[in-house]
């Protein structure tokens, strides 16, 4: 087992793993979406109507749907598709109408998932570790622990560009530069286990197995993956020959590497 998934497993099991957490993946208190008196009234006019085509128009004026369905965006950003797919149509209408108004009102006005912000929370911690983010002349050159300054987009840019990466298909949430050697950074922090959580953590491994003689590739994982279970998650982090760890752990691993 290596030896960052297996402090990071010890962390989690015998530590104040979430208290320690918290530092890192802030959860805001949210404000609920505000829902203006005329959206109200088109909303139960057209749902005493049952107005299927209506009801689902009048949620489209709100941010947020008050369901999910996979079909939903394709019909808010093409409404020609409303007109051509009645049976869609019905089908979204039904599930509309067999939930109360009352309860379909409540849930457009519900704020965002804490964890959807997640990233912007790493970056945000990321920056205050106390290694500098530089530009890619600056970074290239500098002798210390430097980060690569730049959005993902122009992170993979360098990873396809300098690093040789070109079959990278994700985009790094950082690149480190310590000592002439180049870690390549995916972070995740998993809530739940199966479905597209398992997707993401898969992704996040993939990145383990990047490895040459200046490069290597670093998972960083939080959440319920490092509690010692029998799920598939916790299965497959502990044969991870590559490196995956807590972000909590990520300052000792550079002052390892420096």
């Amino acid at each position: 087992m290596n030896k960052w998934v297996k402090r990071s497993i010890d962390l989690a099991n015998t530590k104040n793993y979430l208290d320690l957490l918290f530092d890192i993946y802030l959860v805001s208190e949210e404000q609920m979406r505000e829902l203006l008196k005329e959206s109200r009234v088109d909303i139960v006019k057209n749902y005493n109507k049952k107005d299927k085509v209506g009801l689902i128009q009048s949620f489209f004026k709100l941010k947020k749907f008050p369901i999910n369905d996979p079909y939903i965006a394709s019909l808010r950003k093409y409404p020609f598709l409303i007109v051509k797919n009645p049976k869609t149509i019905d089908r979204i209408g039904r599930k509309l109408f067999s939930i109360k108004i009352n309860n379909l009102l409540k849930l457009v006005i519900q704020a965002k998932s804490p964890s959807r912000q997640f990233g912007q929370s790493f970056q945000k911690w990321l920056q205050g570790i106390g290694y500098p983010f530089l530009e890619e002349k600056a970074f290239k050159v500098s002798k210390e622990a430097v980060f690569l300054k730049g959005s993902d987009e122009k992170l993979k840019q360098f990873a396809d560009r300098e690093l040789g990466l070109k079959g990278l298909n994700r985009r790094p949430d950082f690149i480190l530069r310590a000592k002439n050697k180049f870690i390549i950074g995916e972070a995740k922090f998993l809530s739940d286990y199966g479905g597209t959580q398992n997707n993401q953590f898969d992704g996040a491994i993939k990145i383990t197995k990047i490895s040459g003689k200046n490069i290597e590739g670093v998972a960083i994982l939080d959440g319920i993956v490092w509690f010692k279970s029998n799920t598939y998650t916790y299965k497959k982090v502990k044969k991870t020959k590559g490196v995956a760890l807590s972000a909590i752990l990520l300052g000792e691993f550079i002052k390892d590497l420096v």
